[in-house]
């Protein structure tokens, strides 16, 4: 049986493949962003995708980069670097090479910090984005 929320361990989210990190950081950031918006006032389903595509893309995500990365502890800068550096599969048809390899990173931050039940550092980079 899979319980949600069950942390891993920082050794082995470490071990994880950056890629698969940023996969589960885009959740967790998606999520977050959608729940800020449904929280904060009675919007129309249209009008929440709409604001919320600015701050998922990878161009939202770079401005929210700016503000946490002199934030990031040795951990998470080794994870962006890895997020950032990683090979990807795909590319943004609406971002620059820079934006969409930062915004990798910062998801596979959030997927580490994520993955290893990190949930209060977690709130913390995400709330300095407001």
């Amino acid at each position: 049986m899979f319980n949600f929320f069950n942390a891993v361990s920082e050794r082995d989210a470490k071990q994880m493949n950056p890629v698969t990190l940023a996969f589960v950081g885009d959740a967790v950031y998606s999520l977050y962003v959608r729940e800020k918006y449904v929280l904060s006032a009675d919007f129309s389903a249209g009008t929440l995708q709409k604001l919320t595509c600015g701050e998922v893309s990878a161009h939202g995500q770079n401005a929210l980069l700016e503000r946490v990365f002199p934030q990031f502890t040795e951990d998470e800068l080794a994870v962006f670097k890895r997020g950032r550096n990683a090979k990807k599969p795909t590319h943004s048809k609406s971002a620059s090479l820079a934006e969409y390899n930062n915004s990798t990173g910062l998801e596979a931050v959030f997927g580490y910090l994520y993955l290893t039940g990190q949930y209060e550092r977690l709130n913390t980079l995400l709330n300095e984005g407001k």
